[in-house]
């Protein structure tokens, strides 16, 4: 009961302090994120931290269980996660609010918070891929975004 009305909160805090949190663009998130550790917690309660390695891999633990082969990019005004095969892929895309150091991400779909983290320098807590191999592949490309009318959802 402590920690939910703990949880309660700091969410409560969060969306008071959400009103003067600067929203980052997606320029400005991956200066945030690339090269470094992004740890937090979820509402929903539970714990995450990746290192967001600058070749598009997000090395450590998303919550639920330790990445093997997620990606991440930012897009416009969004940082979006890649776990999975293709085959069973799923895509999760954030805006990021930043109030003094907590990071706030809201789910693009939604608008709803989804977690709140700090980052940390570098990769302290040596997250690695554990000598598996895998790559980001074509769905988070490098390449620019195409206007609207002409993206697609997947391609190779």
């Amino acid at each position: 009961m402590r920690r939910l009305l703990a949880l309660v909160a700091l969410l409560a805090l969060t969306a008071l302090r959400a009103a003067a949190a600067e929203r980052l663009s997606g320029e400005a998130i991956k200066r945030a994120f690339d090269g470094n550790t992004v740890s937090g917690r979820y509402t929903s309660g539970g714990f995450f931290t990746e290192y967001h390695d600058p070749n598009g891999q997000a090395l450590g633990h998303n919550g639920w269980q330790p990445n093997t082969d997620a990606c991440w990019t930012t897009r416009a005004d969004e940082v979006c996660y890649y776990y999975g095969p293709q085959t069973d892929r799923t895509v999760h895309c954030f805006t990021v609010e930043l109030s003094d150091r907590l990071y706030v991400l809201r789910n693009t779909s939604n608008r709803q918070i989804n977690a709140l983290a700090t980052v940390e320098p570098g990769n302290p807590r040596r997250h690695s891929d554990g000598g598996q191999p895998w790559y980001c592949d074509g769905l988070i490309s490098k390449a620019p975004e195409p206007p609207m009318s002409r993206r697609r959802l997947a391609g190779r």
